[in-house]
C-alpha cells in the first residue's frame, strides 16, 4: 500500500447493526430520527424480584442466515450472533465482493465489554446440577469475549489483522480506532470494526443492579434513560452489535463504494481515577478529545455535533458536559449535543460502533439525532443536548465519545467526505 501514514486516509463504506431499533442501519436510523425508543419490561427471563425490569431487548431475530448452518449457530452465544450478523450486514452494506479481494489484507476487530455471559451461566448451572463431566466442551469457545471477532474472520476468511478490543463501554469506540490505525500503517487495506454485547442476563442484570448503576423507573420504561435530565437515575440496558467497515480511500475508490465519512481522528485515554467513576474533572475524557482533534488536524471550532457517551447517570453526564466545555470553550455553547442512549439503551461493548454509525448517518442525511426525554435539563448540563426532536442542520465534522469502567476513554471524528 503506497505513500506515507499522513497520505493513508480512511473512510467509512460500510455499516452493519442489530439492536432494540432494527437490524438493519437504515431501519435503525429510521427509528432513531422517528423518537423511537427501544426499552421495554425484559422477557428474556422473569425479572420481578429484580430491582432493574427494563432494557432494550433484541427481539425477533434470527442469526442463521449470517452463519454457515444451524449447527453453529448452536455451538456460539448470543454475542457472537449479533457480532457475526452485524458484520454480515455490514458486507451487504458496504458492497464489498470478498471472492474478488485479497483477504490477507482484510482485518476485523471485533470486541465485547464481557462476552459470553450467557453460556456462563447455562454452563454453571450444568456444573452445579449435574457435574463436571456434563460441562459442553463448547463452553469456553462460546464464552471467551474474542469469539465474535474470531468466528466472523473464520466464516469469511479474512486473513488481515484480527483483535478483539475489550474495554468496558469503550470497546468498540476502541476497536475502531485501532482499525483506523492499522489502515493508516498500512497493514490492512480495509477493516470491519465494531463490538457486540449481550448481558440481558440474570447475573448481568442483578450485577449491575448491586452497583446502583441502573435505573428503577420500571413502570415507564420508555422515559427511563433521561440522559442529561436532572431527574436520571441510572443506565439502561441494551443488547446487540455494530459493525462498520473502514476502508482505505484509493481501495474504496477502486471499487466505486458509496462513502458515508471519512474517519479522521481517534484518541484513547486513561483517567486513572477510581474502578467504576468517571475523573470528576472531565480531565481523562477532555484530553481524549482532545488527542482526537490533534490526530484529525481539527480546530475545537470545526466540530458541529457530538455524540456524547452520555448513559443517563449522575455523576457520567456531568463530568462529560464539563470536558466538553474544557476542550472546546467558548465553541462548546455553539455545539449540539446528543446522547442516543435514551433510544438504544445502553449497548455497552457495542454503544461506541452504534453511536459511530449514527454520526456517520448525520453526517450523510444533515440530520443530527435526538436525546430523548430531556425534560428537565440538569443545570449542571447546561449546553445544547438537542431534546426530544431531530435537528436539521450543517454536519461537516462530528465526534463520538466512549467512556468505560477502568477509567478507558475512547474518542474517534468523522467528517463528511470530501474527494
Amino acid at each position: 500500500m503506497a505513500g506515507s501514514i499522513a497520505d493513508r486516509r480512511v473512510v467509512v463504506t460500510g455499516i452493519g447493526i442489530v439492536g432494540a431499533l432494527g437490524h438493519d442501519i437504515e431501519s435503525f436510523w429510521k427509528n432513531v430520527l422517528a423518537g423511537v425508543c427501544g426499552i421495554d419490561r425484559v422477557t428474556l427471563f422473569d425479572v420481578s424480584a429484580y430491582d432493574c425490569q427494563i432494557a432494550a431487548e433484541v427481539r425477533n431475530f434470527d442469526p442463521v442466515p449470517a452463519f454457515p448452518t444451524a449447527k453453529e449457530v448452536r455451538r456460539t452465544d448470543r454475542f457472537t450472533h449479533f457480532g457475526v450478523y452485524a458484520g454480515w450486514k455490514a458486507i451487504q452494506d458496504s458492497g464489498l465482493d470478498l471472492s474478488k479481494e485479497d483477504t490477507t489484507e482484510i482485518g476485523c476487530f471485533i470486541g465485547s465489554g464481557i462476552g459470553g455471559l450467557y453460556t456462563v451461566e447455562e454452563q454453571h448451572k450444568i456444573l452445579l446440577a449435574k457435574g463436571p463431566g456434563r460441562v459442553s466442551p463448547f463452553m469456553i469457545p462460546m464464552l471467551i469475549l474474542n469469539m465474535a471477532s474470531g468466528m466472523f474472520s473464520l466464516y469469511h476468511k479474512l486473513r488481515g489483522p484480527n483483535v478483539a478490543t475489550c474495554s468496558a463501554c469503550a470497546t468498540a469506540n476502541h476497536a475502531i480506532g485501532e482499525a483506523w490505525r492499522t489502515i493508516k500503517m498500512g497493514d490492512a487495506k480495509v477493516m470491519f470494526a465494531g463490538g457486540t454485547e449481550a448481558t440481558i442476563v440474570p447475573m448481568g442484570m442483578s450485577g449491575f443492579a448491586a452497583m446502583r448503576a441502573m435505573s428503577t423507573r420500571n413502570a415507564e420504561p420508555q422515559k427511563s434513560s433521561r440522559p442529561f435530565d436532572r431527574d436520571r437515575d441510572g443506565f439502561v440496558m441494551g443488547e446487540g452489535a455494530c459493525v462498520l467497515v473502514l476502508e482505505e480511500l484509493e481501495h474504496a475508490k477502486s471499487r466505486g463504494a458509496r462513502i458515508y465519512a471519512e474517519l479522521v481522528g481517534y484518541g484513547n485515554t486513561a483517567d486513572a481515577n477510581h474502578m467504576t467513576s468517571p475523573d470528576p474533572e472531565g480531565d481523562g475524557a477532555a484530553r481524549c478529545i482532545q488527542m482526537a482533534l490533534r490526530n484529525g488536524l481539527l480546530n475545537p471550532a470545526d466540530v458541529d455535533y457530538v455524540n456524547c457517551h452520555a448513559t443517563s447517570t449522575p455523576a457520567g453526564d456531568m463530568c462529560e458536559v464539563m470536558a466538553v466545555k474544557r476542550v472546546f470553550g467558548d465553541h462548546a455553547m455553539k455545539l449540539a449535543l446528543s446522547s442516543t442512549k435514551g433510544a438504544t439503551g445502553h449497548m455497552l461493548g457495542a454503544a461506541g460502533s452504534v453511536e459511530l454509525a449514527l454520526c456517520c448517518k448525520a453526517i450523510e442525511s444533515q440530520i443530527a439525532p435526538p436525546t430523548l426525554n430531556l425534560d428537565n435539563p440538569d443545570p449542571a448540563c447546561d449546553l445544547d443536548c438537542i431534546p426530544h426532536t431531530p435537528r436539521p442542520m450543517k454536519i461537516d465534522v462530528a465526534v463520538n465519545n466512549s467512556f468505560g469502567f477502568g477509567g478507558h476513554n475512547a474518542c474517534t471524528i468523522v467528517r463528511k467526505f470530501v474527494g
